[in-house]
């Protein structure tokens, strides 16, 4: 019998790589990224574990290629992942850092979540899931736009949980702390959650009943940054 299909995006490297290889023991994995030898890497290791997975090289902010790409995955979930961040003061941001930002970071999970839930609403099974960011409910310097995104998937996921509950299908949004991956300033954080506390996160709420859903979960370290 063949097994659910989860696809991942921003699958090539941090949290998306590290979700991909966790649920890699229970779904078939499409792995969308940009780049061809990470994801081939990936799907490399999941295979030397004994999964499958599809490499989909894909620009997600480009919703032609993205409607082709995923229109004949039968997805039992989603985990809308991919995400970019220019972490500096408004003044000091140009608006191409910001269009792409708002276009990774919030416009591209219309185009992904509009390609896979029809199909989830047809079968009356289905868990869409995105990254957020405990930015989406707090505010820092140098944030106007990325925090303004993760305010935005907060939204998103809440009004589309009410929206496709009836029929059977989850959303959860998954929000993390500082993660020690290259996300961001480029700076690895040694104090911070590993892109793997992130995936167990995201495999627990996947792991729930058909009747349970956890819509919202953040995730936090418990070691705090060591002050300057």
């Amino acid at each position: 019998m063949p097994r659910p299909v989860a696809v991942v995006t921003g699958a090539s490297r941090g949290i998306g790589r590290a979700t991909a290889l966790r649920l890699s023991s229970d779904y078939d994995i499409v792995a969308v990224a940009r780049s061809r030898g990470e994801l081939d890497s990936l799907a490399a290791e999941i295979a030397g574990r004994g999964g499958a997975c599809r490499s989909c090289v894909l620009d997600i902010t480009d919703p032609g290629a993205v409607a082709a790409a995923l229109a004949d995955v039968d997805a039992q979930v989603l985990v809308n992942n991919a995400g970019i961040g220019y972490l500096k003061p408004l003044l000091e941001l140009t608006r191409d850092e910001w269009t792409r930002m708002v276009d990774v970071n919030f416009t591209a999970l219309f185009d992904v979540t509009r390609a896979l839930l029809p199909r989830m609403i047809v079968r009356q099974s289905g868990h869409v899931v995105v990254i957020g960011s405990i930015a989406g409910r707090s505010a820092f310097v140098g944030g106007t736009c990325y925090a303004g995104t993760k305010h935005a998937v907060m939204a998103f996921t809440e009004c589309l949980m009410l929206e496709v509950r009836d029929a059977g299908v989850k959303v959860s949004v998954v929000s993390p702390g500082s993660v020690s991956t290259h996300f961001g300033s480029g700076s690895s954080k040694s104090w911070a959650l590993a892109a793997e506390d992130v995936a167990s996160a995201v495999a627990q709420v996947l792991a729930t009943p058909p009747t349970v859903l956890i819509h919202r979960l953040e995730v936090r370290t418990l070691t705090a940054p060591k002050k300057s």
